[in-house]
């Protein structure tokens, strides 16, 4: 009897540390396959019929920034050659006719443009002080300043007929002293003629002086021109 007991009680126990796990417990199967998930927090449980939400595309590759232009390259100058420098020479003619020195002026212009000339007319003594207006282009233009004279109450004028040097200039007084042509001048200016202009008077006894100044590479054969021209004269160094 003390057997069937200790057989029972030895049976009881054994249950009791079965139930509650002493001697381990199979494997769940549920929870081996949750291990075996991958991701498992991307997964969504959706009903019955409804689509499931589309992967969110993946994040594009910024774009790289543009590379800064290159600068342009400065323009570069161009190199302009030093111009030769032209030695100048200047000759001088004294003691010419009025006359001489005008066809010298036209001969020269023609032949050596690249001189600059410089006439002038020294008046011989005892010839007094001109008041006039400088000789016109021709006759007709000559005739139209007398008019614009007459206009504004100029009478006691002449124009030049003579051939030369001051012909068609307009004269307004031949004086023989400089303080009567100043007055005279002071005269016609208020009058409004302001092309007026005071000078000594040439003579028959007037002479002229030239310069002829320009490239000294010429200036041999410019005093060869004028020594054929004019025979007789003599050239001189001028500054």
């Amino acid at each position: 009897m003390r057997v069937l007991v200790f057989l029972l009680v030895l049976a009881n126990l054994l249950f009791y540390a079965f139930s509650e796990g002493y001697f381990g417990r199979a494997e769940n199967p549920d929870a081996r396959r949750m291990t075996q998930q991958v991701a498992p927090e991307r997964m969504k449980i959706v009903a019955r019929g409804e689509q499931p939400a589309p992967a969110p595309a993946p994040a594009a590759a910024p774009t790289p920034p543009p590379e800064p232009e290159a600068p342009a390259p400065a323009p570069v100058a161009p190199v302009v050659a030093p111009e030769p420098v032209v030695a100048l020479a200047c000759s001088r003619w004294e003691s010419l006719l009025p006359a001489d020195a005008d066809r010298l002026v036209t001969l020269i212009g023609q032949k050596f443009p690249a001189f600059k000339l410089s006439r002038r007319l020294d008046p011989g003594e005892g010839n007094g002080w001109w008041v006039f207006i400088p000789p016109q282009a021709d006759k007709a233009t000559a005739d139209k300043k007398a008019s614009q004279l007459r206009g504004f109450g100029v009478t006691d004028y002449f124009i030049v007929q003579e051939a030369g040097p001051n012909r068609y200039a307009i004269s307004l007084g031949i004086f023989s002293s400089e303080k009567g042509a100043q007055e005279r001048l002071a005269d016609v200016k208020e009058l409004g003629v302001r092309s007026a202009k005071l000078s000594l008077r040439p003579g028959k006894d007037s002479h002229a002086s030239l310069d002829a100044r320009g490239p000294a590479v010429d200036q041999p054969a410019l005093r060869k021109l004028v020594a054929g021209a004019i025979p007789g004269s003599k050239a001189q160094n001028c500054q």
